[in-house]
């Protein structure tokens, strides 16, 4: 049979996704004897679509369909349907129990049988594969509070980038978006932070916002554009399908006074419907309580702000039946964007953009977080865009990158100028509406910038370590005198099994103490820059249980590494 009217077949009986006639058709998920009931992989996602009866003059603000899922094990949940156009409503599911789920749909039009008790079953088998989002699962806050850690437990390292405009079509799709796919995938990075709706550094229509189905929005924000987000739904699809979790971004924080927070709620409700099956994590808005660049009364819109993205907060936590984390993306720290802190699950840092200024920053901004209540893992989220106005290189995003991580945080996201927002060759992004522009460096040239690569390195290295179990110990080495030292050393691990010591100077390499009784470590020394780690062998305290390493090959920042034998 023609492979495409197989297709188009399949997906009219059973309402699935493209994604899951794919999986079908490699037997990952298939369909059953009866319409009704579908079969499908744990954690991926089945889509099933409903025609209305009646054809709503505004179905996305006038109609409400809400589906009831009941697990294997009894228990329910709730999560949204979402209007796709004309007289589409469609449900996206994933399963994270093995066995049969019932699905059932309420409506406000409960006359509308198209879309009023509609029941399907859904039979969740075990996943095969080596997606780390389907073979562990969506992410939760771990029992310490502070880190990520998937559903079955394995901890999970943000390692991030920034690709804030990225459904727009100055990252073009197929080819530039998977070719920027594979590349993080390839140096090991684990999210992308990406916007879904109305954009930064612009307002609402300007033409840089726009994908090839338009913008986010028609005209007024009265309603989403669903030939928008069908666009939007490729690049997110194959984000997870690639094993990059999105976290995705509603807006800028200084849309919700020009929404109003009505809308701002119905669009949420949209974005959770469309994309919380998916194993994703929720950023409310961006720098939530900065007012628009040009605004004229710029104290009363932040205070606005605050209050309304804390009442989106909450919605959103009472909305997603699937429990999807919650953080907000910050001026400086994300506890302080919302009245409520401990609706949020992470909170994100914005550190920066000050070259080797911004170090001392990041430094404080990471402790002050990670020991500030209520307790939550911390990510930071935006600093020293590598290039940004002609600085903040691969030696500044290494500076970042291990004082973040040294410091206690969950993760960390990277972020170059030219690919946050997506200069092209032919277009530079342009002027921000204050009148300047931040660079022209096209995103194919960003994306290959060292301190991407170096990164992706320093991610690998943690890895192969129980990097959640850190503890920072300034009394391990001498520490600068002068707080927060951009090029002070900085040391952290688990007391009679581990010493990390990352050293941004290392002229003179730093004398390391305090080693525990009848505990023997090896050292050796690991290159940031390349990668590269290089034995030095036992490690011998002096008579004042102080040890000095031998100079390591090259003059840059190094870390030490001390395992107990």
């Amino acid at each position: 049979m023609n492979d495409d009217l197989t297709r188009r077949t399949f997906l009219k009986q059973t309402g699935a996704s493209i994604a899951a006639w794919a999986a079908a058709s490699a037997g990952h998920a298939r369909q059953n004897a009866s319409p009704s009931e579908l079969t499908a992989q744990q954690h991926r996602v089945v889509e099933i679509e409903w025609q209305s009866m009646a054809h709503y003059p505004d179905g996305y603000n006038d109609v409400e369909v809400d589906v009831v899922c009941t697990r294997p094990d009894g228990s329910t949940f709730t999560a949204p349907a979402f209007w796709d156009g004309g007289t589409r409503w469609k449900f996206r599911f994933a399963g994270a129990q093995l066995g049969e789920y019932r699905l059932e749909s309420r409506t406000n039009q409960v006359d509308d049988a198209g879309l009023n008790a509609q029941r399907r079953v859904v039979r969740v088998e075990a996943g095969v594969g080596d997606n780390p989002l389907y073979r562990h699962g969506r992410l939760r806050v771990a029992e310490d509070r502070r880190h990520l850690e998937h559903a079955d437990g394995t901890p999970f390292l943000w390692i991030g980038d920034t690709w804030w405009m990225g459904l727009t079509t100055r990252l073009d799709w197929p080819a530039g978006f998977q070719w920027l796919t594979s590349d993080r995938v390839q140096k090991g990075f684990s999210v992308v932070q990406i916007i879904a709706g109305p954009y930064p550094d612009m307002d609402a229509w300007d033409p840089r916002g726009r994908s090839e189905a338009g913008f986010p929005f028609e005209d007024g924000f009265h309603r989403i554009n669903p030939a928008y987000y069908r666009a939007a739904d490729r690049k997110i699809q194959h984000l997870v399908e690639s094993g990059l979790m999105p976290c995705i971004v509603g807006m800028w924080g200084y849309y919700l006074p020009q929404l109003g927070l009505d809308k701002v709620r119905r669009f949420w409700r949209y974005l959770i419907a469309r994309y919380g099956a998916y194993p994703v994590t929720w950023c409310l808005c961006g720098e939530a309580t900065m007012p628009y660049y040009l605004s004229q009364d710029r104290e009363t819109d932040a205070a606005r702000q605050k209050t309304g993205w804390t009442e989106v907060m909450a919605y959103v936590r009472q909305t997603d039946g699937y429990r999807n984390l919650i953080t907000i993306h910050p001026t400086h720290y994300g506890r302080e964007q919302v009245e409520d802190p401990s609706l949020m699950d992470f909170e994100m840092l914005q550190t920066g953009h000050g070259d080797i200024d911004s170090v001392p920053r990041v430094i404080e901004s990471v402790r002050r977080s990670v020991a500030a209540s209520p307790r939550m893992p911390v990510i930071n989220s935006e600093v020293n865009y590598e290039g940004i106005m002609g600085r903040s290189w691969q030696n500044i995003q290494r500076l970042g990158f291990y004082h973040t991580m040294m410091n206690g945080a969950a993760g960390f996201t990277y972020g170059a100028n030219g690919i946050w927002q997506l200069n092209t060759e032919e277009q530079p992004y342009g002027p921000s509406p204050h009148g300047r522009s931040w660079g022209s460096t096209p995103w194919r040239v960003a994306a290959r910038l060292p301190g991407s690569e170096q990164v992706g390195l320093g991610g690998r290295f943690f890895r192969q370590h129980p990097w959640w179990e850190l503890e920072r110990h300034p009394e391990w080495i001498d520490e600068p005198r002068k707080d927060n030292d951009a090029y002070g050393p900085v040391a952290a691990g688990i007391p009679g099994r581990l010493r990390i010591v990352y050293s941004p100077h290392c002229w003179n390499p730093p004398r390391v103490r305090g080693f525990e009784p009848g505990v023997d470590y090896s050292a050796s020394w690991f290159d940031p820059v390349a990668g590269v780690e290089s034995l030095i062998g036992s490690v011998e305290p002096d008579a004042d249980n102080a040890w000095t390493p031998p100079f390591p090959s090259e003059v840059h920042d190094w870390l030490l590494v001390l395992r107990a034998e």
